[in-house]
């Protein structure tokens, strides 16, 4: 049997222009002699559709989107099969009302073969809002010439069984457990899972144990592309039982494990055909891709996708001459390409001459189109404005943030003109503190690095600025020698420039001491007990936990940003404002 997987980028709720593009896969599949398409998890809404599964008339909709995608295949090959993500509705009257389901398209019908068992309610995921779980693990046969294959279905977290190879095991069944008592050919594994450093490691970990607990292979077919704040890298695999025993088991050489038969490239649709046979299978060596890379090719595939889905083929950030506005502008530059990307400078009366000089050679390293609008005089006129109301004229803390909403004012009018999608370039070691400015620098459409710390901003611009990020910034089309950031902007002390000869550490403890503080608050949540075990600093913990504290109201009215860590602040985020 010849398995083709699909490795799809779905528009969520589009289930005609989903079906269609299925439909093109099958096509592809077919012209390679393939008996089986698989796709990825509720590959026909996109994931995660979220309260779009609440429109009664969405969910009616896909009874005839399935029948016309069952007729259009039929049309392609009467014998190709394609398993499709979708809903299955009860008809009980209960809530919730759905099923997080897997149909069988073949032969012109269609019908439900599989449910899901295990659904995530942690982070960003809350399917036991919208579904009901399946009670047993599904398999069915596949005939193809004279044999007949059991093959298993699983979906996404129902793979995610070994509470040794990841922290969140769900209370409930083990479907893999349950799948070996019937002696399945194949296990067949639909998902949507969402990008995560280290993250594809313990995938091929889990189906590498599934493997060996079923004595079969595993085909894994992930979702890629961006949907809001998630990224989805693809990396779809197919896993082999590895002849030694260890899940864990690795080749010395690639670092990858030994039973990998099949690895499909990440942050781009593919199709691969795997032919299942009954003799040994050859692994696969390949070389995992740098950590660096894998997180820069994440977050220009975030912002490609929610600019694209969104509408947007333009960009406008403000260019500072800092670190995290250098990093934005490359990753835009990247994801739209430099000549849909717009840099403002609004230099005021503190910004260095260094700062504006940095800002202007990075545009023209990148190829960025600038314009530059200084701030002096409106910040005189608020100040004229405003010093009869509060009978002084705005000072400290309140003359920094009017300059910070003055540019935040800027910059949302000439995108809203222009039709732009304003990047926001604040970070998470400032969103985590309240170190940004409501409706200022915190302005915008999408926040592209607000899941990475301030140490990880200037680790990823060394990286760009490196030899060992040329391949990848040509395969991107930026510039391929040389600095991009440039070693000015690398190494120049973290300033806001809202008064004379201010950095970061007058107000902050210093990012090698905040950063590890920060990831084991927010990552590990970790109470004060545990954050001095771990050798922070009494007078740090106290600081940065008030600080934390104090800016939730803040991170509540943040931008949607891109999650790249095990634990964001966007929608997996749910602390009350007023608490103690």
């Amino acid at each position: 049997m010849r398995i083709a997987l699909a490795q799809l980028n779905p528009f969520v709720g589009d289930l005609a222009g989903n079906a269609n593009k299925i439909l093109q896969s099958c096509r592809q599949a077919n012209g390679l002699q393939a008996d089986l398409v698989v796709t990825p998890e509720l590959g026909l809404w996109g994931y995660p559709p979220r309260d779009l599964l609440l429109n009664r008339s969405r969910v009616a909709q896909q009874q005839s989107v399935m029948d016309r995608l069952s007729r259009d295949l039929y049309a392609v090959s009467p014998a190709l099969g394609v398993l499709v993500g979708l809903v299955d509705p009860a008809d009980d009257g209960q809530q919730p009302r759905l099923f997080n389901a897997v149909a069988l398209i073949r032969g012109g019908q269609w019908q439900v073969v599989g449910r899901k068992q295990l659904l995530p309610s942690y982070d960003v995921f809350d399917e036991s809002r919208y579904f009901r779980p399946a009670s047993a693990p599904s398999s069915f046969n596949f005939t193809v010439g004279n044999r007949d294959w059991q093959l298993g279905l699983s979906l996404c977290e129902d793979l995610w069984v070994d509470p040794g190879l990841h922290r969140e095991r769900l209370c409930g069944p083990d479907p893999i457990g349950a799948l070996a008592k019937q002696e399945i050919d194949l296990l067949l594994n639909l998902s949507a899972s969402p990008f995560g450093r280290h993250k594809q490691a313990v995938r091929h970990q889990l189906a590498q144990q599934a493997a060996c607990r079923l004595d079969c292979p595993v085909v894994y077919v992930n979702q890629v592309g961006g949907n809001d704040e998630l990224v989805f890298d693809g990396a779809s695999f197919v896993m082999v039982p590895a002849t030694d025993d260890p899940s864990t088991k690795t080749s010395a050489k690639s670092g990858t494990p030994l039973g990998l038969a099949l690895q499909l490239p990440s942050y781009s649709e593919e199709l691969a055909v795997w032919e299942a046979v009954t003799t040994p299978h050859q692994a696969q060596a390949t070389t995992p891709m740098p950590v660096e890379e894998s997180l820069f090719r994440a977050l220009v595939l975030g912002v490609c996708d929610y600019a694209g889905k969104c509408g947007f083929d333009q960009a406008l950030l403000g260019l500072s001459g800092g670190i995290d506005s250098a990093l934005v502008a490359v990753i835009a530059a990247a994801a739209l390409g430099a000549d849909q990307v717009e840099g403002l400078l609004m230099p005021s009366p503190w910004s260095s001459k260094g700062s504006i000089e940095d800002a202007e050679a990075l545009a023209s390293r990148l190829g960025l189109r600038t314009h530059t609008v200084p701030i002096s005089a409106l910040i005189a006129s608020f100040d004229a404005s405003l010093t009869p109301v509060m009978q002084a004229a705005p000072a400290n803390v309140t003359a920094e943030n009017l300059q910070s909403r003055i540019r935040g004012t800027l910059l949302m009018a000439v995108a809203n003109q222009q039709g732009q999608l304003l990047l926001s370039t604040g970070n998470k070691s400032e969103l985590a503190v309240g170190y940004c400015t409501l409706y200022g620098d915190m302005n915008g459409g999408l926040a592209v690095i607000g899941d990475l710390y301030k140490s990880t901003v200037f680790a990823l611009c060394n990286w760009l600025d490196s030899d060992a990020a040329c391949a990848c910034r040509k395969d991107l089309n930026l510039p391929g020698g040389g600095e991009l950031v440039g070693r000015a902007i690398r190494e120049k002390p973290p300033s806001a420039e809202l008064r004379p000869d201010q950095k970061d550490s007058d107000s902050l403890p210093d990012y090698a001491v905040l950063d590890p503080l920060l990831r084991d608050l927010i990552e590990e949540r970790c109470g004060r007990e545990e954050l001095l075990e771990r050798g922070h600093p009494a007078e740090e913990i106290d600081r940065v936990q008030r600080l934390f504290r104090r800016s939730e109201f803040k991170r509540r009215q943040a931008a949607p940003l891109l999650k790249v860590s095990s634990q964001a602040f966007g929608t997996g985020w749910r602390l009350p404002i007023a608490a103690s």
